[in-house]
């Protein structure tokens, strides 16, 4: 339905424009994110890694993963996985093994050096915490009440993929 529609009337009109704000919000602050991170990584010196890849590197932590583990518990939505774990085995923040049983993939976990921008990314995140809560931008309830509606907003969407086509 389109926002021109004189069937759409009054809220109806009012929550499709909150939603459409809500998504590009979404977007835009994915994309901050990245510019964040990427800020903080020329701030301390470290300029061979990308914002997507550090982001990638702190989402894995401790755990071990295949790539196609990565996209399905969320750690990464790019579709250039493969290339971004490619790199970082060569770099050095990644070891990399093939699994026993399935030879065609590859099980993938940090390294020391992978470690350390885990660590910065982390304290990057842990001052943003901080200073939201401290300056008063926003509380414990206020992070609880976003959550919570991303996550619903999220299983419906997963829904409409799983269940409309």
């Amino acid at each position: 339905m389109s926002m021109n529609n004189p069937i759409m009337i009054g809220s109806q009109q009012g929550f499709m424009a909150g939603y459409l704000e809500a998504l590009a919000l979404v977007e835009r602050l994915h994309r901050l994110l990245l510019d964040v991170i990427k800020d903080e990584f020329e701030r301390v010196g470290v300029l061979e890694i990308n914002a997507v890849q550090a982001l990638l590197l702190f989402n894995i932590g401790d755990n071990e993963v295949t790539a196609g583990e990565l996209k399905t518990r969320g750690y990464y939505q790019g579709s250039n996985v493969s290339y971004n774990l490619k790199k970082l085995v060569e770099m050095g923040y990644m070891h990399h093994q093939r699994c026993e049983i399935d030879r065609r993939s590859v099980r993938v976990r940090l390294t020391e050096k992978g470690r350390g921008i885990r660590n910065t990314v982390a304290h990057l995140f842990e001052r943003h915490a901080d200073g939201l809560e401290t300056r008063n931008i926003l509380g414990e309830q206020s992070m609880d009440d976003i959550t919570g509606a991303l996550r619903r907003m999220e299983r419906y969407w997963t829904d409409q993929i799983r269940y409309i086509y």
